[in-house]
């Protein structure tokens, strides 16, 4: 879609949620149009002041065809000369006030939104019938379902987890959300298993530090990756085959996916490890982890964003709740006099007409 809006003449603009998946699609675009002559540009905190706004003032000349970036594409000095496709890459990261500030594109240009577990307040939207929705159920060629295990937490398993993705000379990521702690976290993990070569990744960490970690990881410098939520969107590493989640009770529904959803990304098996603290798994809690479980099978996205939509709520398509409002009655009842209101509304039009 980008290649065809850009190659008629139109600028487009791919929207990212973090520097990171920002960088990574920047070097995507790079490698697969670089024997076109398209401009491309990037634009987020990983950038110099100084080629930010040489970045924009080529934007509002129409000197780049197509721009890459994080929320710095909707501040108000951003100005574009000939936009005709915005591209939104994992809709759910972004809250209403965002997209409120995307709604002065919307009657101008097209626009793309992609999400592998869209947010109850979305799913609303094409359950109304006020967004189209296109499902892609089949996942790449050669991939294979990640095996998934939600155990209490073991050291033990953990070493043997991370030993055995090493024996076969792959990558792990080890999910330890809380910055405060993520140093000794990896400390520690290096006492457990000290073969492990460990890097660090967190959302406080300066521009350079953290591409610096990343790059070195996606060179293999490094075999274990001790992040915060911060690898969540979009990281394409076929070689990271195993992933361990601490604490994985605090996590919502949609990042677990989104999280596990960064392994198996090639033809290897991959195997994913959520482990959860002493307290018993109960309520919100429990549903959460038993819905990640059965959405194994590839191409579970959409399921698994309705099992979101049952246990969150719908929310306020009016306003900026993005969750709420269904667990009185139950999705199936919901939907069913959903359907029912989006009817008599499609026949009222069409009498008035």
């Amino acid at each position: 879609a980008a290649f065809k809006a850009a190659w008629s003449g139109r600028q487009v603009t791919v929207l990212c949620p973090t520097t990171i998946l920002a960088d990574q699609h920047f070097q995507t675009f790079q490698e697969r149009l670089k024997n076109f002559p398209l401009r491309l540009g990037v634009l987020s905190r990983f950038e110099s002041k100084k080629k930010q706004r040489e970045t924009i003032a080529k934007m509002a000349e129409g000197k780049i065809d197509v721009v890459i970036g994080t929320h710095r594409l909707l501040s108000k000095d951003v100005v574009f000369k000939n936009l005709g496709l915005l591209i939104i890459d994992e809709e759910q990261k972004f809250g209403v006030r965002q997209k409120e500030k995307l709604k002065k594109f919307r009657n101008e240009i097209d626009i793309l939104s992609l999400s592998a577990t869209p947010i109850p307040r979305t799913l609303q939207f094409s359950l109304f019938g006020l967004r189209s929705l296109s499902l892609i159920s089949t996942p790449p060629p050669g991939r294979r379902q990640i095996e998934t295990k939600i155990l209490p937490y073991s050291k033990e398993t953990i070493k043997k987890a991370i030993e055995e993705e090493l024996n076969r000379k792959g990558q792990i990521y080890f999910l330890h959300n809380r910055v405060e702690t993520i140093g000794k976290a990896a400390r520690n993990l290096k006492q457990l298993v000290p073969k492990a070569k460990i890097a660090v990744a967190h959302g406080k960490m300066s521009e350079e530090e953290l591409r610096q970690a990343m790059n070195d990881f996606r060179q293999n410098k490094f075999n274990v990756l001790a992040a915060t939520t911060i690898i969540e969107n979009g990281l394409d590493l076929p070689q990271v085959n195993t992933l361990i989640v601490t604490n994985c009770a605090r996590l919502g529904l949609a990042q677990s996916y989104q999280i596990r959803g960064r392994i198996g990304r090639s033809h290897k098996k991959a195997y994913a490890y959520f482990f959860y603290g002493e307290q018993k798994l109960e309520g919100k809690a429990l549903m959460r982890l038993e819905a990640l479980k059965r959405a194994e099978a590839l191409g579970s996205g959409y399921r698994l964003a309705e099992a979101d939509l049952e246990i969150r709520g719908a929310g306020n398509i009016l306003g900026k709740q993005q969750s709420g409002n269904i667990n009185q009655i139950g999705l199936n009842l919901y939907c069913h006099i959903l359907n029912e209101a989006v009817e008599q509304i499609k026949q009222i039009s069409e009498n008035i007409k």
